[in-house]
């Protein structure tokens, strides 16, 4: 089994929005903020080789959209077809593609300018219960489910559902589970990988980055924040007891790191890179 973080570059979102109720007095401390308030966050991907499949695990923004668009999010850097290169694998070499949820940030990339599926021999995976939040978003939600980004894999045949166990964690691959949380939004999937003898947990937009993992640091984008501040606690407690590594989506300089107990609650303890395991 192999493991390799996959760079689908770098944007920018508002610091407030990302930090919620924290002033910024005491976000910008971790993650600064430019003359107009936006803060640069990364993207993440992450491309686990578990026997004959190819997973990826979320695919970034993409290029698709208008320059009007980028306009507001400023992405630079990498992408991701360019990073699976240099990594030594092909957009035809990927079986699964593992989407954590449907915002554009998140499943962008899955879906090419020309409104095909980028990886060709591909099989697409979601949560049923998030497929249709999605296709039938509220008005809060809207603007991040894209209908050119998830609407053309339903078309062209590819998508496959992740069915949501109440009860315990979905296995997904030999070396996959998938935890579920509702606070961000519906019914999105963290893949827990198992891997070099660690329990490696994809943190997508529970915990964003390693500064968001005190509990009272949520997001103005989270449908549910008090559902997320349960979730987070709940996670936390756990990953601490089993030690889990948390693997950030969204740190642009955060890979990886374990979670400590200290006075003032949870906080990020040794930090890590995937390739040194």
């Amino acid at each position: 089994m192999q493991v390799y973080s996959i760079d689908a570059g770098m944007f920018k979102l508002d610091g407030g929005a990302m930090f919620g109720v924290v002033p910024k007095l005491l976000w910008q401390k971790l993650i600064p903020a430019d003359e107009n308030n936006l803060c640069t966050f990364s993207m993440r991907c992450l491309l686990v080789v578990d026997g004959t499949r190819k997973i990826l695990i979320d695919t970034g923004m993409g290029n698709k959209q208008s320059d009007k668009f980028f306009g507001h999010y400023h992405p630079s850097g990498n992408n991701l077809l360019n990073s699976l290169k240099e990594n030594g694998f092909g957009k035809e070499d990927i079986t699964d593609v593992l989407l954590t949820h449907l915002h554009f940030d998140h499943c962008g990339g899955a879906v090419d300018q020309s409104q095909k599926p980028t990886f060709p021999n591909a099989i697409y995976w979601t949560s049923k219960k998030h497929w249709e939040w999605a296709v039938h978003p509220n008005a809060r939600e809207k603007a991040s489910f894209l209908k050119e980004n998830i609407l053309p894999l339903m078309e062209h045949g590819v998508i496959k559902f992740i069915e949501e166990n109440m009860q315990q964690r979905t296995r997904f691959s030999d070396h996959i589970e998938i935890l579920f949380t509702n606070g961000h939004t519906k019914s999105m999937m963290l893949p827990m990988i198992q891997f070099k003898h660690h329990t490696f947990v994809y943190m997508a937009d529970l915990i964003p980055t390693a500064a968001h993992i005190p509990l009272p640091y949520v997001m103005g984008y989270d449908m549910f924040p008090m559902t997320t501040i349960a979730e987070k606690e709940t996670f936390l407690k756990e990953a601490i007891d089993k030690r889990y590594i948390l693997y950030f989506e969204h740190d642009a300089d955060t890979e990886c790191c374990d979670v400590i107990q200290t006075e003032k609650g949870f906080a990020k303890g040794a930090v890590h890179q995937i390739r040194d395991f």
